[in-house]
């Protein structure tokens, strides 16, 4: 027994021996792809799913499997959307809609137009490209994956990809560059991304190769876009054939010297394996004092995708029928920090937010400030629900009130929550506790002040008197003034009001790292269930100017540098958000042959206010939150004054 045992040691030593710190084979050099064992059961178990017949198609999506077997109830059409998918994953028995929210928004007089011009092959409007629930979307793409699969007479097993959009080839189209991660603080390794940039080395999979185990090779990083890498080969050199993009908190990316700890094979791509007889001095000269990634890279990763926020979570949230009061909404899906939330008193009224958007607030804050809050019909707290911790929303700076601070009727200028692309004269209607002011728009208030909303003094969606005019931003004047071009100094002395003091505003500008051209995924906060491909086309000291790849202008978006709203590229397909990409040109060329509705006059930018602010009775399809989600902000093109511009 001691002589077989002794015999094992040695035999395992041995295997040991041959490879060398990089992971390689000693004799590879001796060795070919067809003389390469099959691939251990380690191996097997990171691309098969062992308790689902091979026959199926599968997809992982969040740590869950769904398959769909064979698809003999057909395929349907969304009555609502339009969006066609599995009969079977439709709601309702006569499954005419996808989901609870189409089959209710059917009935609304409000959306029988979008219906119409449907029908009548119109194009669809931007409002038409919803998120889809994430088991629907698995089961759709499963199915797409078994279609494809019969075709081919292939059984597939691989896991469908969350993403269609190929941002590296949209990047590479265009010669752009995607911003930094670093960008991003809100984002999973956004205070931790390091120094992680262009000629680090990474060990990845080998695609190159005819093997039928997984095999690894080390890659170079050729250009970075937020997290989405394009990687070349080592060996390759200048060939460029090989190239491919990757996102690099994936699982199947590691450090250099990875495959030599987890004990795991470095081969050669077979396109470039005669260029060298033994590889293992080259990679020692080559990855002498190259970078690599952190050693405890992939943990971080898993470590930023855990998320505090969990489902059935109560908070206070604007209510977005009536803007100036708030509401108790149930936290209902986590993704990638993002929350889907439904009032508690109408559980089929949804709406999506970051966990660090200043929407959101814990329970008991509306009464602590003074703000408007509507009472829920619930009186007693179902099962499982509780109350979110207060530690773990956004902070805010503290102010001290008790000097100089802002006074009611004090004018300013501010972002218009309902026409985020405009920048309007607006007026401090009441002042809260804890350094909260009421904001309304002038000249678009309603009646009875229900559309006044909610802003921190500190926040970077209000500006002194002045600030769209030093830096060349068109200001949008009250509604029905007719003293234009508008002058700060005509109106204030006009209305008998004061400009509030410049030195009450946030006036810090970090280094934010954004510059105008870089790509980003971001919010379309008038359609706040939207990630879309998005761009930077200005920079104002801490303001962004957000366009929408493939939209008209008008849809731009003005959002702070810190938003919660925004960002890197390949976030939706890291946390397995949608992504909507660029509008298409056809559809754009097909837009403008429509006869457009008629545009207000250009001196009031607030056209899209009428659709989106409802009143009670008339908000049963209503189903997006329509403010803007900034914290903090910043400008990396200096730090500009503010002044008002005297007049005799």
């Amino acid at each position: 027994m001691e002589d077989a045992r002794d015999l094992a040691e040695r035999a395992a030593r041995s295997e040991r021996k041959r490879r060398d710190s990089f992971g390689m084979y000693d004799g590879y050099d001796s060795c070919s792809e067809e003389s390469t064992s099959s691939s251990s059961s380690e191996d097997s178990e990171d691309d098969v799913v062992r308790s689902i017949p091979a026959s199926l198609p599968i997809i992982k999506n969040n740590g869950q499997v769904y398959t769909y077997p064979d698809g003999k109830a057909g395929m349907a059409t969304c009555e609502m959307c339009g969006m066609v998918g599995v009969r079977d994953a439709f709601y309702s028995k006569t499954k005419r809609f996808c989901s609870v929210s189409c089959s209710r928004s059917y009935s609304s007089n409000s959306k029988k137009a979008s219906i119409l011009a449907r029908l009548q092959g119109k194009p669809p409007t931007k409002k038409a490209k919803v998120l889809q629930k994430q088991p629907l979307m698995a089961k759709l793409a499963a199915y797409a994956q078994y279609q494809a699969s019969q075709q081919n007479q292939v059984k597939s097993k691989s896991v469908v990809p969350a993403e269609s959009f190929d941002w590296g080839r949209y990047i590479c189209s265009s010669n752009t560059v995607g911003a930094p991660v670093s960008c991003f603080k809100h984002a999973p390794m956004g205070t931790c991304w390091g120094d992680i940039e262009e000629g680090v080395r990474i060990e990845v999979p080998n695609s190159d190769t005819n093997l039928s185990t997984k095999v690894y090779w080390i890659a170079e990083i050729i250009k970075l876009a937020g997290f989405k890498a394009l990687l070349r080969y080592e060996g390759f050199d200048n060939d460029t054939s090989k190239d491919f993009w990757c996102n690099l908190c994936i699982p199947e990316v590691h450090p250099v010297g990875w495959c030599a700890s987890s004990n795991k094979p470095l081969v050669p791509p077979k396109s470039i394996q005669h260029k060298y007889s033994n590889w293992k001095p080259v990679l020692v000269k080559r990855l002498t004092g190259a970078k690599t990634l952190p050693a405890d890279f992939n943990a971080k990763v898993r470590e930023n995708m855990q998320f505090p926020f969990k489902k059935l979570m109560r908070v206070e949230v604007v209510d977005k029928n009536y803007l100036c009061r708030t509401r108790v909404a149930l936290v209902e899906q986590v993704i990638g920090g993002r929350l889907r939330l439904v009032y508690e008193d109408d559980g089929l009224d949804d709406f999506w937010c970051h966990m660090y958007s200043p929407l959101i607030h814990n329970i008991g804050w509306s009464r602590s400030i003074g703000h408007r809050f509507k009472r829920s019909d619930v009186t007693k707290k179902a099962e499982g629900q509780v109350d979110a911790p207060a530690q773990l929303f956004q902070k805010i700076k503290d102010v001290d009130q008790s000097e100089e601070w802002f006074k009611d009727g004090m004018k300013l200028e501010a972002i218009d929550p309902l026409n985020l692309s405009a920048i309007c004269v607006a007026t401090v209607k009441k002042v809260l506790a804890d350094g909260y002011l009421m904001i309304g728009i002038d000249g678009s208030e309603a009646i009875d002040g229900s559309d006044w909303f909610c802003y921190h003094g500190m926040s970077p969606s209000i500006f002194p008197v002045g600030f769209c005019e030093i830096n060349n931003i068109e200001l949008t004047p009250p509604k029905g003034y007719t003293k234009l071009p508008f002058k700060w100094f005509d109106y204030l002395r006009e209305t008998g009001s004061v400009a509030a003091p410049v030195k009450l505003f946030n006036k810090e500008v970090p280094n934010h790292g954004f510059r105008i051209g870089m790509k980003l995924e971001a919010v379309d906060l008038m359609e706040p269930r939207l990630v879309c491909v998005a761009t930077v086309t200005r920079i104002v000291h801490r303001l962004l100017r957000i366009h929408f790849d493939g939209w008209e202008d008008e849809y731009d978006q003005w959002v702070d540098c810190e938003s919660p709203d925004l960002y890197p590229v390949g976030w939706c397909q890291l946390t397995g958000y949608q992504l909507q990409p660029p509008a298409s040109q056809s559809n754009r060329d097909m837009s403008l042959s429509v006869p457009k509705q008629k545009k207000k006059t250009p001196q009031y930018k607030g056209q899209k206010k009428k659709s989106l602010l409802r009143m009670k009775e008339d908000t049963a399809d209503v189903d997006e939150f329509t403010f803007m989600h900034g914290t903090s902000d910043q400008e990396s093109n200096g730090s500009g004054s503010y002044y008002i511009k005297q007049e005799p």
